[in-house]
């Protein structure tokens, strides 16, 4: 009896304890929003640091004309920024205008770079998403080694760009010894093809020409871009019931028309987002143009083909962007950084509206 007292007194103080640590707990649990907002706060204090400072950083700076007669001149710096926006004297003595904007569109070498970016576009986009999508069929329907598949077509993916490019180069390099002229001269008996080399005293044929760097750059951004998009429809493919696929085949319909009628619809979300973010980075390019140049004359990133007197020949928009970036003067780029998301934007939406009647979900 004694025993089952004592057992009592001491479950009585177990749930009062517990009683009192529940209370505790409750005091200190902070409300549902706050704590939302403190799970969020490192990623808003990351995307103001690295996205929105400097949007708002490019925005202004475009807008001002005159740099010299700030108090603060360089306002790319953090600190620099809140001083100069902050300052009592900023908008007195700033000129804000849009002549930034009429230099960078009166620009031969900007209207050069949008239309070097949109050819390159137009070939590599709809290329890119046409392979990436035969292969992903294609590694969907074989069963051995499909994973041994899926890790070859991923490596470019996770290959740095640099060393991507530097393949490339050789690979199209500008003497016999190029895998390419190799290829050429060995198995179709043609004369070695100076691809990159746009300088005299070349090893092989006449000088490169546009068209011929053209094919180096378009080839590697196939080969550097197909992964991704691969991995994005081997995705779409697996959500695809078989039943469908079962249905067809039972009315006698072919591979093909299965393919056409079927798949591609049922992908249709995935090729839209491909579609996008396709032309969102095509319109980025950069490092793949400037990559495939290593050693052809490049300095510091500076060079994207032709030659001494014409080095800008497929030069990106991008690209004329770092080339007239200005620590103390950068109203023209800042300028350009805006026209080509502008640029963006206006595709992105014309693209929505188009697709618009066409995704299925």
């Amino acid at each position: 009896m004694a025993t089952n007292k004592l057992v009592l007194k001491n479950q009585a103080v177990s749930d009062i304890n517990t009683r009192k640590l529940t209370s505790k707990r409750r005091r200190v649990t902070l409300p549902q929003w706050a704590t939302a907002w403190l799970v969020l706060l490192p990623a808003l204090i990351f995307l103001s640091l690295f996205m929105f400072f400097p949007i708002i950083n490019t925005v202004i700076s475009a807008f001002i004309q005159d740099f010299m007669v700030l108090p603060i001149r360089r306002i790319f710096s953090l600190g620099q920024f809140i001083k100069g926006v902050y300052s009592e004297d900023f908008i007195s003595d700033a000129t804000f205008g849009i002549n930034n904007f009429i230099e960078v569109l009166r620009s031969p070498t900007f209207i050069q770079s949008i239309g070097n970016t949109a050819i390159l576009t137009i070939i590599e986009v709809p290329l890119t998403i046409f392979v990436s999508l035969l292969i992903a069929t294609f590694l969907n329907n074989i069963k051995v080694l499909k994973g041994f598949y899926q890790t070859i077509f991923f490596l470019p993916y996770v290959t740095n760009t640099i060393a991507l490019g530097l393949i490339f180069n050789i690979a199209f390099g500008k003497n016999e010894g190029g895998l390419v002229n190799i290829v050429l001269k060995n198995v179709f008996g043609k004369d070695p093809v100076n691809f990159l080399d746009a300088y005299e005293g070349n090893t092989v044929g006449a000088l490169s020409s546009k068209l011929t760097e053209g094919i180096v750059i378009v080839t590697y951004s196939l080969w550097n871009g197909i992964a991704f998009k691969i991995l994005v429809f081997m995705a779409g493919l697996a959500t695809i019931d078989s039943q469908y696929y079962n249905a067809a085949k039972i009315d006698g319909a072919s591979n093909f028309t299965i393919w056409r009628r079927i798949t591609l619809p049922l992908l249709s979300p995935q090729i839209l987002y491909i579609t996008i973010t396709s032309f969102i980075g095509s319109f980025k390019m950069y490092t793949g143009v400037m990559a495939v140049y290593q050693g052809e004359h490049s300095s510091g990133g500076y060079y994207f083909g032709g030659n001494l007197k014409d080095p800008d020949r497929w030069i990106p928009v991008v690209g004329w962007i770092y080339k007239n970036v200005d620590a103390v003067f950068p109203g023209k780029a800042s300028a350009a950084s805006i026209i080509l998301l502008c640029i963006i934007m206006v595709i992105t939406a014309v693209q929505f509206v188009v697709s618009k009647k066409r995704v299925h979900y």
